[in-house]
């Protein structure tokens, strides 16, 4: 059985709101993002597209970040300290790779986007269904 070969990649560019934090990374064009529920994303609005670490570059601005960490503390909560932009962290469901918030990405290199629901209240489901995001060969 052969399976659908995976879209070529593009470089996605973004950042936070100042500009000070700048990074790169490589996923398709057509992106799938998460839309999760629990208390921290649901008040940031941030929609996660998760990517291997292989694939995210800091271009600059690692000075600029602050971290917070709350609950169990596996999450990397990482936001610009100037500007107050989280636009990409560390997330627990996926500690070897980055959640990017789609919407720090600049215009350009997304052909279009879908937003799935993450429903943080069924977790296990949740992230049972996501576990590949992270890998090398999502």
């Amino acid at each position: 059985m052969n399976l659908p070969a995976a879209p070529d990649p593009v470089t996605h560019h973004g950042g936070c709101h100042c500009r000070r934090v700048r990074f790169a990374l490589d996923a398709p064009a057509q992106i799938e993002v998460l839309d999760c529920n629990c208390s921290v994303c649901r008040m940031t609005g941030h929609l996660h597209l998760i990517v291997p670490a292989t694939r995210f570059r800091l271009l600059q601005g690692e000075a600029a970040l602050a971290e917070y960490r709350f609950n169990t503390g596996a999450a990397r909560h990482l936001f610009c300290r100037h500007c107050g932009i989280k636009s990409f962290y560390v997330p627990r469901s996926h500690p070897d790779g980055y959640s990017v918030n789609a919407r720090c990405l600049d215009p350009g290199t997304v052909a279009s986007m879908r937003v799935i629901a993450f429903d943080d209240h069924d977790r296990e489901a949740a992230l049972a269904a996501i576990a590949h995001l992270s890998h090398e060969s999502s």
